[in-house]
Order: structure tokens, then C-alpha cells, then sequence
């Protein structure tokens, strides 16, 4: 599962790499944007504020791939428990902790194949995700528009594989609906980010109150 996550998450950076480049960062600068922010999302806002408005946007470039970067912190509050990593030794969790390492750690039931699922999730995706930022921003013009090969939707394929399973239950799947919602409908009118944590916050507050959950036999 983590190999195969990886992989496709990987993909989606060939498309990240060729887009940076044609929003005018070298090749360079488009791979430390992969090896020091690697997070999909963040990037993507990063470079799409660039593309539009040059260095000038740099200031809000940042605040956009922060904004996108801030459900992070809240994986991190939940696999802390987990890893159960103190010190210095957080730098590298830290680091890997995004949605598909979150994913593939919370879907199993041991502790101990949690943590195999989010060390071998995270290093998968990271290598696959800066080897393949690599070659798209290489490449660049020469793939064209990396939308027609699909590789913008490989990423959020293999995350919902991963969430599918999950919504098995009448609670799950109203606070999966209800999150999907709102950021459908934000996404249009707030800015980049934005609609992403205001859906997690709904879906929280919702969840929190179980009301569609079966009653516990006492």
C-alpha cells in the first residue's frame, strides 16, 4: 500500500515540476521547493500566486502554501501519540507527515503497523515526489499540458482509495459529505487554503457530536 501510494503520488510531481518551471522557476529552485515545503498542495498554491503575479506575489505565494500547509499541524497532533518521537528526532516526522502517510498510519488497527505505514508511506512518497519533480521540471515543455495525461488526479485517486474504505458507517459518511460540501462551495469565493481548513474545521465540529452514530449496547 505504501509502495503503491507513493508511486502514484509521485506522478503528480511530474506535473508540479513541469508547471513550476513554466511559472518561471529554474530548475533548482523548483526542486528545494520539493525537498524543504513537500507538501503537494502547498506547492501547487506556491507556484500558481507566482505564475500570476512574478516575484511581486511572493509575499502572498506564502501565505497561500502556508494556509494549505496548516492541516498538516493537526496530522502531526494525531500521529504524535504514535510515532512517539521527542526532541530533534521530530524533524524528520515532521517533515513526513502529510495526508498519505497520515492515511495509510490511521487505516491500520496495531500500533506497530501504524508506524510502519507512515515511515514507509513517507519515504516512498518523498523519493518518488522529488525524483519525479525532478524529471517534470527537466523536461518541462516537453510533456505539454500535464493535465492530459492525468497526472493531476493521480495523487487525489490514490487518497481517496485510501479514505473509501473508511466510510463505512452512517457518521463517517455525513462528515465526509458535509466537509466535501463546503469546500466545494468556498472553494470559488476564498482564497487558496482556505476552503481546505474550513472544511476540517466543519467536518470536526460535526463529528464531534456523533449524532448519526449507532448507540453502544451498555
Amino acid at each position: 500500500m505504501s509502495l503503491g501510494v507513493g508511486l502514484a503520488t509521485g506522478l503528480y510531481g511530474i506535473s508540479f515540476g513541469a508547471l513550476s518551471v513554466s511559472a518561471g522557476l529554474n530548475v533548482w529552485q523548483t526542486q528545494v521547493l520539493s525537498l524543504l515545503m513537500f507538501s503537494g498542495g502547498s506547492q501547487f498554491a506556491f507556484i500558481g500566486v507566482i505564475a500570476g503575479g512574478g516575484s511581486a506575489a511572493l509575499g502572498a505565494a506564502v501565505v497561500s502554501a502556508w494556509l494549505l500547509g496548516v492541516r498538516n499541524g493537526f496530522y502531526a497532533i494525531r500521529m504524535s501519540p504514535i510515532l512517539q518521537v521527542v526532541g530533534l528526532k521530530k524533524l524528520i516526522p515532521a517533515l513526513l507527515t502529510i495526508d498519505e502517510s497520515t492515511a495509510v498510519a490511521t487505516s491500520q488497527e496495531i500500533i506497530d503497523q501504524q508506524r510502519k505505514g507512515f515511515w514507509l508511506t513517507g519515504a516512498s512518497v518523498f523519493i518518488f515526489w522529488n525524483l519525479m519533480t525532478l524529471v517534470g521540471a527537466v523536461l518541462g515543455d516537453a510533456l505539454g499540458d500535464p493535465t492530459k495525461w492525468g497526472l493531476d488526479a493521480a495523487a487525489a485517486a490514490a487518497f481517496l482509495g485510501l479514505l473509501w474504505p473508511r466510510l463505512r458507517e452512517r457518521q463517517s459518511l455525513a462528515v465526509g459529505a458535509l466537509a466535501f460540501l463546503v469546500a466545494v462551495l468556498t472553494t470559488p469565493v476564498l482564497p487558496a487554503g482556505l476552503p481546505v481548513i474550513l472544511a476540517g474545521v466543519v467536518a470536526v465540529i460535526f463529528g464531534a457530536f456523533e449524532l448519526l452514530e449507532k448507540p453502544r449496547n451498555s
